[in-house]
């Protein structure tokens, strides 16, 4: 039994010596990364897809009533979705679509570009040939796309902020 303690204990040695530190955890000395995102402008969109992904964004990103942000850094998203088939029965009445959302992002710290990136996801849905059923479906696929591909990048705001 003292064996196991003892091998507990250097196990959780390992891992507190190896500089692992949790990506949201309270700093000392570095950037605090929910400050740091909170300070993020997300430029305007114009399309729906855009405008779902840049409210999932400054949501996740600020802390209610916070408001916009400083302007420190800018963020541009240029979303585009592509819908194919993807099965096609003998039965007319039914059919399965792909839904793909690409964004492609640069943040921006006052006129300078320090990180450009791609998110993507990729989702499908089924289209049954009743119009309202088949609008809903569509929504929905969207909708889960956007929410996806905005934690996207979120996540890879957050690492990149806590390299700077």
């Amino acid at each position: 039994m003292r064996l196991l303690h003892l091998a507990l204990v250097l196990s959780l040695l390992a891992v507190a010596g190896c500089g692992y530190r949790p990506l949201y955890a309270e700093r000392t000395g570095g950037p605090d990364i929910v400050a740091e995102l909170a300070r993020i402008e997300i430029a305007e969109a114009e399309t729906r897809l855009g405008q779902i992904i840049r409210n999932d964004l400054i949501s996740s990103m600020r802390p209610a009533g916070s408001g916009e942000g400083t302007g420190e850094y800018r963020l541009t998203l240029k979303p585009d979705n592509r819908t194919s088939a993807v099965i096609a029965n003998a039965q007319p009445a039914v059919t399965r679509r792909s839904m793909l959302v690409t964004v492609e992002f640069e943040l921006f710290k006052g006129d300078k570009s320090v990180l450009t990136g791609t998110a993507s996801s990729r989702t499908s849905f089924d289209v049954i040939r009743e119009p309202f059923a088949d609008m809903q479906a569509e929504k929905n696929a969207l909708e889960r796309v956007a929410h996806e591909v905005s934690g996207d990048i979120r996540l890879r705001l957050a690492a990149y902020l806590t390299r700077s």
